[in-house]
């Protein structure tokens, strides 16, 4: 699991996961409830494994755009 901190109460939390014996790649945001815990939100994405090659290419041309 990687976290991306955005708040003291906020985070995006990138893993992998299997639901029906299947792998996906999930990127959400997840909040700190008034008991310190860490909940997930409806604010996210699954990414099949097979897609992963492309997402990779988007971020990375997103990247170069924004350094020109």
């Amino acid at each position: 699991m990687e976290l991306i901190e955005k708040s003291a109460l906020e985070r995006i939390q990138i893993e992998m996961k299997e639901y029906k014996k299947k792998k996906y790649l999930d990127i959400r945001t997840y909040y700190r409830s008034d008991e310190g815990e860490w909940k997930p939100t409806k604010k996210g994405v699954t990414i099949p494994p097979e897609a992963l090659e492309d997402l990779i290419e988007a971020v990375n041309k997103i990247i170069k755009k924004e350094e020109e």
